[in-house]
């Protein structure tokens, strides 16, 4: 067995060492704005509940180990004191890791995954509406733990408002597990389902996607497509080329023109199946191209 000393470990690799070893690890989707009432909205798995007398939620954003700057999330804690805490479920998990993207200060990461703010009743951060579970937060504090890259930074939140759907609950009320399909972080690109057990999830972080507001408006009013899948589609820097697209029809999706010549909504309706497949085989840029095509 390894003995290690944490002051002798690389930052990188110490980080490895406690995400991968402490897990599952549940997912605080948290809703914030800024100092312009701009609203904001990330993931963190440093988090857990403390109490439940008072009940008080804590989450810790870290400062980023690349070059020791904040996150949008804790700025904006510290300014205004205020937060929901959204839980997260498989339906909405690739759109959860879309809001992990590095977007730019002011950026709405509801508009870049496509999710749904309400208002709150109590806070004015805004809740997510597909949540299965909403936390309305006040901030009692907020505690550094250090200065350099790497450390976190407990938010300690006050829960003043609980929201939960009524379709998580099982014959006596209480949550079930099982119905809320909630999901946790593991180390690297491991997640695990609470009633499916292990899977991966390709990271964003390191690109900007083009979000869901740069979705073409057939496809992401697609009725075949799911909010995940969407997710994964908006995920990508750059979309095919006409040219690319054009290859693909020729070569992968011909049969399925021909089959389907002068019937335009079947056509598209079989499209869209196909690059659902494709999704489901993490073939997005595939996806893309078949879903291109039948506006080529």
């Amino acid at each position: 067995m390894l003995s290690l000393d944490p002051k002798e470990l690389p930052q990188p690799k110490l980080h490895q060492y406690l995400l991968g070893a402490i897990g599952p690890r549940p997912i605080a989707f948290a809703s914030t704005i800024d100092q312009e009432g701009r609203a904001n909205l990330a993931p963190y798995s440093f988090f857990n509940v403390f109490s439940s007398n008072p009940p008080i939620l804590i989450f810790s954003p870290a400062r980023r180990g690349r070059d020791n700057t904040t996150k949008h999330t804790l700025e904006n804690a510290i300014a205004h004191r205020e937060c929901v805490i959204n839980i997260v479920n498989y339906d909405m998990v690739e759109q959860m890791s879309l809001a992990s993207t590095e977007y730019p200060a002011g950026v709405s990461e509801f508009e870049k995954t496509g999710l749904t703010p309400i208002a709150s009743d109590v806070v004015k951060p805004f809740r997510v509406k597909e949540a299965p579970v909403q936390f309305e937060c006040k901030i009692n504090d907020v505690v550094a733990l250090g200065t350099q890259g790497g450390a976190g930074n407990l938010v300690i939140c006050e829960v003043v408002r609980i929201h939960v759907a009524e379709s998580i609950l099982d014959e006596e009320g209480r949550i079930s597990p099982i119905k809320m399909d909630q999901v946790a972080r593991m180390g690297g690109h491991w997640y695990t389902r609470a009633n499916k057990g292990l899977f991966q999830l390709p990271q964003p972080m390191t690109q900007i996607g083009i979000g869901f507001d740069a979705l073409p408006a057939d496809i992401k009013t697609s009725t075949i497509l799911t909010g995940n899948e969407l997710a994964q589609l908006a995920g990508v820097e750059s979309l095919p080329n006409e040219t690319e697209v054009n290859e693909y029809k020729l070569t992968e999706l011909a049969d399925l023109f021909m089959e389907f010549e002068g019937k335009a909504a079947e056509l598209e309706v079989e499209l869209h199946k196909k690059a659902k497949a494709l999704l489901q085989d993490k073939k997005v840029t595939d996806a893309w191209m078949t879903l291109l095509s039948f506006n080529n």
